[in-house]
């Protein structure tokens, strides 16, 4: 199911997601499209690209476990001024505050945490309610 609201100055659009490639694409094309028709800048573009792939994901991979019965959905909002993503699975959560800090040398060789640490060093605002299956992420457009 997919819902979508485009406006010359901002968009708006909701998708329920399966584990499937050409679902997640379309989905993000969708809101890099927007992205870019409101002319964000290609070191914008390139974090907001980079921080939804990251947390589509870990909602997957961790929050779903790969699942196929389970859906993701995503909620995004692309205005001149910011863009504001929201992503929910239906996995049991996690304690962010429980994932490794992978720039700590201990943990260089952990190949798990750089996801939810790419995505707080690209967004504004990085956000992850309890119980641990729903993120938040802010851009505000630089300027």
């Amino acid at each position: 199911m997919t819902s979508a609201h485009s406006s010359s100055e901002s968009f708006s659009g909701c998708f329920e997601l399966h584990n499937r490639p050409e679902d997640i694409q379309r989905a993000e094309r969708s809101v890099l499209s927007a992205i870019e028709q409101l002319e964000y800048d290609r070191a914008s573009v390139f974090a907001i690209r980079l921080a939804l792939e990251e947390a589509l994901n870990n909602a997957f991979k961790h929050g779903n476990k790969g699942d196929p019965a389970k859906q993701v959905r995503l909620h995004c909002r692309v205005d001149p001024k910011a863009v504001v993503i929201e992503i929910e699975d239906e996995g049991d959560g996690f304690d962010p505050h429980s994932v490794p800090d992978p720039t700590e040398q201990e943990n260089v060789e952990i190949p798990s945490g750089r996801g939810l640490t790419l995505m707080r060093a690209f967004m504004t605002e990085v956000v992850i309610s309890p119980p641990g299956n729903r993120v938040h992420m802010k851009y505000v457009r630089p300027g």
